[in-house]
């Protein structure tokens, strides 16, 4: 399988390391792609101080979590094209079951499950160790084909 990725068929390596380093926010944030297959991908948010949002605990911002979430949902919508197009976020609903664990990475698991002419469906789960026992889920819909940056008319 050939991966897309910034409207070029790239190999796999590629394409993960442009979702970890060519997306600004992925980068300062520390998240990282580590795995795209056909409609999923798998993300790490490493554990940083910097992201903690409770001194008190040492867990991590909510706010943190979410653009994991975000992020890989994106990346298991491009993973379900069959040709590039730019995307954007229309929605994306985050259930939060509980806090992260201190001082330990968090995986995020997105699946594209639908894919219409201008609309994406995912559904994602962020987690340490296991999937059964979430720190959040996420269901969330994608526009397809926006027009990239630049002035609007």
């Amino acid at each position: 399988m050939r991966y897309i990725t910034r409207g070029l068929a790239n190999d796999k390596a590629h394409a993960l390391r442009g979702l970890t380093e060519g997306i600004p926010h992925n980068k300062a944030l520390g998240i990282q792609a580590l795995e795209l297959d056909k409609g999923t991908a798998l993300f790490v948010l490493r554990y940083d101080p910097k992201l903690v949002g409770n001194p008190d605990t040492g867990t991590l911002h909510g706010g943190a979590i979410t653009a994991l979430l975000d992020g890989a949902s994106g990346a298991s919508v491009f993973a379900a094209l069959a040709e590039w197009k730019p995307i954007a976020t229309l929605d994306l609903r985050i259930d939060y079951q509980r806090a992260a664990d201190a001082g330990k990475d968090v995986l995020c698991r997105a699946h594209c499950y639908k894919v219409t002419k201008n609309v994406a469906f995912t559904r994602a789960v962020a987690y340490h160790d296991d999937e059964a026992d979430p720190i959040a889920t996420s269901a969330g819909t994608f526009m397809l084909g926006t027009k990239p940056g630049g002035k609007r008319s």
